[in-house]
């Protein structure tokens, strides 16, 4: 357990028994890409002392201590549990749980094509601007961004807006699915400029598996309420699978202040 998490009670423990609060990260805890205000940091720590809590995304752990942490605080202190890309790397109280891989299960054959394919569509798209890094290979998805991660901030809004007329990357997935529906594949739109490809299966409700392995754990709570809180709600939108699970309460927000809204009102805070 971190020294950080040392400071909460043990989660057995919590004054609201048996309850998580799980979190979407970009529009929801942090705007888009952006870094967590210190005020929702202090009333997310406000909240620890009385629920678990967690967050779950599907950029990388790196990416997601550049958003939540701070360059003195790992984030895998700040939470009790730390999804990243969807769970697929996971810790709880600091420590890493079981991880998967990707390109193992879809095979560096089915792999190599699929990525053709998105290289020659982006190469045929014509949008007013492109940067770098359309193609972001991570440990249990990839990420793909007709503009490219690179993109600056404004340029990220500008996108968001065309998009948002020009359908690209609803039209994208839709030429995907056309394409390798002989695959087990899931596409969900997220952020401002990019979607994400998994395996069917491997969306953010992958890591409710981990929630439900904390009973089995020496002293571990059964978590009989789990409150998911995202923005991609919507069906095609990458927060939908989990929002819509029966085993999660799910509450749709518009941005950091809505959710810290939402959570004074749920938990008297």
């Amino acid at each position: 357990m971190t020294e950080a998490a040392s400071l909460y009670p043990p989660i057995e423990q919590r004054p609201v028994a048996n309850t998580i609060c799980l979190f979407d990260v970009d529009g929801t805890l942090t705007p888009a890409r952006g870094s967590i205000s210190p005020q929702m940091l202090e009333l997310l720590s406000r909240l620890r002392h009385r629920v678990a809590i967690g967050f779950v995304g599907g950029s990388d752990l790196v990416k997601q201590q550049e958003q939540l942490g701070t360059p003195s605080i790992n984030v895998t202190s700040l939470f009790d549990y730390c999804f990243a890309e969807n769970g697929l790397t996971a810790y709880r109280l600091g420590v890493p749980l079981a991880s998967h891989s990707f390109i193992k299960w879809i095979g560096e054959e089915d792999y190599k094509k699929l990525v053709n394919f998105i290289l020659h569509y982006l190469a045929d798209i014509d949008i007013p601007i492109k940067r770098g890094t359309f193609v972001e290979f991570r440990n249990g998805m990839i990420n793909v961004s007709p503009i490219g991660r690179n993109a600056s901030v404004e340029e990220r809004h500008e996108f968001e807006r065309y998009d948002k007329v020009h359908q690209i990357r609803a039209k994208f997935v839709q030429a995907l699915k056309d394409n390798f529906s002989h695959l087990s594949l899931t596409f969900a739109i997220g952020g401002q400029i990019s979607f994400d490809v998994f395996p069917t299966g491997w969306d953010k409700t992958y890591c409710l598996q981990h929630i439900e392995a904390e009973s089995k754990l020496p002293g571990g709570a059964t978590f009989t309420t789990v409150h998911f809180f995202g923005d991609k709600t919507y069906k095609g939108g990458n927060d939908w699978e989990i929002y819509e699970d029966p085993r999660t309460i799910g509450h749709t927000v518009t941005n950091p202040d809505d959710t810290a809204a939402e959570l004074k009102k749920l938990f008297a805070l």
